[in-house]
């Protein structure tokens, strides 16, 4: 990518802190259109707000310390779990030991929701948005959690191996309503990263809505295409829906 474009298309507060890795990604599907340059750097920063914008509030941009439950409330994603952790934690968590490392891929401001685990784990956020990971990390740090926020791209997936090893207890990876952003960005990946990650994980959380966060409409489409995978590939575990977001917890198949 030239570098006088990729610059444009950081240069607005919203991508200002997203891997070079994503950005990228998101000019890719653009570079080649007969277009302007100006027209491709539009179209750049469109999929970019679809992909890591559209659930979040721009006050959470410019932040360096709130209040968990303002933070959770202002990011949808979170929101919508609001009320609802502790059971989603449980059930997910059901069967562990106490020690416990979990690693949340794509985790947005999930970070904030720590204090909801029963037996408090080692958790790591890997997070593309790099001023939600100084916000997570402030708040890490203020209240004295076992936590870190790392700024990484999914797409990293060398290094997202890496992070993944060297926890020493179990460890759990969550992957909360991310399929659609991987999707839209390389189409596929959602399966590839599953499959190089279920060899280093002891279980892996994955979600997805079930119905649209404003109007709580139920959607049509039933995601098949990755529940089919799963099925085919892994050993699930549980299966439970929680205010319109559907969780499959599994494992590797030979995990009895």
């Amino acid at each position: 990518m030239d570098k006088n474009i990729y610059k444009q298309i950081i240069s607005k507060r919203e991508f200002s802190e997203l891997p070079e890795k994503d950005v990228e990604l998101a000019f890719s599907h653009f570079e080649k259109r007969q277009v302007s340059d100006e027209e491709k750097v539009r179209l750049t920063r469109e999929l970019l707000h679809k992909v890591f914008g559209a659930f979040g509030s721009k006050k959470l941009l410019n932040l360096k310390y709130k209040n968990p439950e303002w933070v959770l409330r202002k990011h949808l994603s979170t929101r919508e779990r609001f009320g609802f952790y502790e059971e989603i934690y449980e059930r997910i968590l059901n069967g562990f030991e106490r020690k416990v490392d979990v690693i949340d891929l794509g985790a947005g401001v999930n970070g904030f929701s720590y204090y909801y685990f029963k037996d408090k784990p080692g958790y790591i956020a890997i997070e593309a948005v790099g001023q939600w990971v100084d916000l997570m990390n402030s708040y890490f740090k203020k209240e004295k959690i076992n936590g870190k926020a790392i700024h990484l791209s999914l797409f990293e997936l060398k290094r997202i191996k890496e992070i993944i090893k060297r926890g020493k207890g179990k460890k759990i990876v969550f992957l909360f309503k991310i399929l659609d952003a991987l999707e839209m960005l390389e189409r596929d990946y959602s399966k590839k990263l599953l499959l190089e990650i279920i060899p280093l994980a002891d279980r892996i959380a994955l979600s997805f809505s079930t119905e649209s966060m404003i109007k709580r409409k139920k959607f049509r489409a039933e995601r098949k295409w990755i529940l089919n995978f799963i099925e085919e590939n892994f050993r699930i575990r549980d299966d439970f829906e929680i205010n319109g977001e559907r969780f499959i917890v599994f494992s590797k198949k030979q995990n009895l």
